[in-house]
């Protein structure tokens, strides 16, 4: 089934098409494009026009462009627009509205991915769902996600996100969600917003985009949680909480982390509701609530949503496990890596260190008698001028009596690590690429070894560098 044929992305672009194609997907990269793509030559850091007849060679059925790029033949076929991504836009827009199911649409300052992840296993489970592979979260991302949207899909899962002010609305508006959900407001972002409240602001303002009678799910633990309520119901949406407070409609009752899981009970309105994720943290299972939510808003089957939750696993960078043997021979000779590296707050740190602290290390497998639970932390990027304050609250953390070690990266984290008890100080670097450079000495075997920090500090490169100790152990 064809995703466009040049009829239908003149229609809906204005543009001049040549030739007379049809495309069975969308790409803006030519390092990942299939055969029968459409690529789209965006302006970034690097100019798309410049790699068009690259993406014609590798078996591209046509090009989205401005002008015929150099090297390239004027009957190649193109469709040719006045500009680029407003075009990617206008096929987001068409894909939008021959779309005949329902769109749920997720942001927050924590947990849009892992979340839309969980939406993916829990939703394609009864529907065909349609979600990006990636975090396609911002002004290219969004209506890309909606531009490979296929003809029969009857959900789809779009990722909202926002640096500055001002940029989640209009998305929201393209993306036109039945049902728009805000796992949480925290201090990410802050340079750019005076305060939490700023920010709640900003990302309510994804319920403009809601169809008429849309949900709103909200986040009702959060000091902004009115805010955000008054934001939705002004917009004229039904308005479904979830959370730990009693007063949420889908709300947590027990909860019990364990090594590399988490079991949870909570009430969704008046039902129980049981549900297991194979992954440690309580941020991840109110999130898991409010995604049932979600599914009861949607009308689909909440029991069964329950159950999939099981099946999900966080990605790479954003709290993936994973046992690494330092010895072929001897599996007992291991470490556990928590890689948490794909960005940092305050609150994504706070919850990623009780993961850690719940975390079970073994004794007596490595040089030291006892495993230990150590942290690898970067600098939280972003913060405005309370920054300082924040870095040395992590010192403050119930979670940092559980910890044995703590290395640390970068100048925004000196204080917070000379703020440690001496027998928990390890390593102190400005660079992660140093600190990388020493990976054989951060770790033990028996040791669980958590990576959190900004995408900004870097701190992925210990993971590599952890990752290259070692082999990863057989499931």
């Amino acid at each position: 089934m064809s995703l466009w044929t040049a009829a239908e992305a003149v229609a809906a672009t204005g543009g001049e098409a040549r030739g007379d194609w049809s495309v069975g997907g969308v790409s803006i990269d030519t390092r990942t494009i299939q055969p029968g793509d459409l690529f789209v030559a965006l302006r970034a850091a690097r100019d798309g026009h410049d790699f068009v007849a690259q993406a014609l060679d590798k078996g591209a059925a046509a090009a989205l462009v401005d002008h015929v790029p150099q090297g390239v033949s004027p009957d190649a076929p193109l469709l040719i627009v006045p500009d680029v991504l407003k075009a990617l836009e206008d096929l987001g827009r068409a894909a939008r509205t021959r779309m005949k199911g329902k769109v749920v649409a997720v942001t927050g300052s924590v947990g849009k991915t892992s979340t839309k992840e969980m939406l993916r296993v829990v939703l394609g489970h009864q529907r065909r769902t349609h979600v990006a592979e990636a975090s396609y979260n911002n002004h290219w991302g969004v209506p890309l996600t909606l531009a490979r949207m296929p003809r029969d899909a009857e959900l789809a899962v779009i990722e909202i996100g926002m640096n500055h002010p001002g940029e989640i609305a209009p998305l929201a508006k393209l993306a036109r969600p039945h049902v728009a959900m805000i796992t949480t407001i925290a201090a990410a972002h802050l340079e750019a917003f005076d305060d939490l409240s700023g920010i709640a602001r900003e990302k309510a303002s994804i319920f403009e985009g809601l169809e008429p009678k849309g949900v709103a799910v909200i986040n009702g633990d959060l000091s902004t949680s009115a805010l955000m309520i008054e934001t939705a119901k002004a917009a004229g949406a039904r308005v479904l909480t979830f959370g730990e407070a009693p007063s949420n409609h889908h709300r947590l009752v027990t909860l019990r982390i364990a090594d590399e899981t988490t079991i949870s009970e909570g009430r969704a309105w008046r039902a129980p509701v049981l549900f297991k994720l194979a992954a440690a943290g309580r941020h991840f299972a109110v999130n898991a609530l409010g995604v049932i939510g979600v599914v009861s808003a949607l009308g689909l089957d909440r029991a069964l949503a329950a159950a999939d939750l099981a099946r999900w696993m966080p990605p790479a960078g954003r709290g993936m496990r994973e046992r690494l043997l330092l010895d072929t021979l001897d599996e007992g000779l291991s470490f556990e890596l928590i890689d948490d590296a794909f960005n940092a707050n305050p609150t994504s740190m706070a919850a990623a260190l009780e993961v850690l602290a719940a975390a079970t290390p073994r004794d007596n497998v490595g040089r030291h008698a006892h495993g230990r639970r150590v942290a690898v932390l970067g600098e939280m990027l972003e913060l405005g001028p309370d920054e300082a304050a924040m870095h040395l609250g992590l010192a403050d953390l119930p979670s940092m009596k559980a910890l044995d070690l703590i290395h640390c990266v970068g100048a925004r984290m000196q204080p917070f690590y000379e703020a440690l008890p001496e027998a928990k100080r390890g390593r102190y670097s400005r660079s992660a690429e140093k600190l990388a450079d020493k990976a054989a000495r951060l770790v033990d075997a028996g040791d669980v070894v958590l990576v959190k920090g900004s995408k900004g500090s870097k701190v992925s490169l210990v993971v590599d560098a952890l990752r290259k100790l070692g082999h990863p152990a057989a499931e």
